[in-house]
């Protein structure tokens, strides 16, 4: 299934060893990542600024993700469809991808619940529908 890691979730697995490390893990043995370059740019600035992870370690990563990942330019949505105007490139990854789910911790986008394709899902939610695939 082809899936959208939120950058919260991402960074989480890099920050510390548990669901979300298991979360990203999984997506990369099983799923098809899709991303864009205003995703990884976010990523990439919440690991070097906010958590102050070591340049080196956020590129290879980012090398990482964009190894596994197609790399889209989101469709423009509707700003009214989320409270977050900065989450609207998951939806628009979404339109152009065909996605099935988007796993985020993110309250404004789980609140919607699904968008077209894809059902958006907390990281532990997506766990445990792999989990009784495997």
């Amino acid at each position: 299934m082809k899936v959208i890691l939120d950058a919260n979730v991402a960074i989480a697995s890099v920050a510390a060893r548990g669901l979300c490390e298991a979360v990203v893990e999984l997506c990369l043995e099983r799923h098809a990542l899709v991303m864009c370059e205003g995703l990884l740019a976010e990523i990439e600035e919440k690991l070097t600024r906010k958590l102050k992870v070591s340049p080196r370690i956020a590129a290879e990563f980012l090398k990482i993700l964009r190894d596994h990942a197609e790399v889209l330019e989101p469709t423009k949505v509707e700003k009214a469809l989320c409270r977050d105007p900065d989450d609207l490139m998951l939806l628009g990854l979404v339109e152009v991808s065909g996605a099935g789910a988007i796993i985020t911790g993110d309250k404004d986008l789980l609140v919607i619940k699904a968008y077209k394709t894809a059902r958006i899902v907390t990281p532990r939610a997506f766990w445990e529908l792999n989990a009784q695939v495997r």
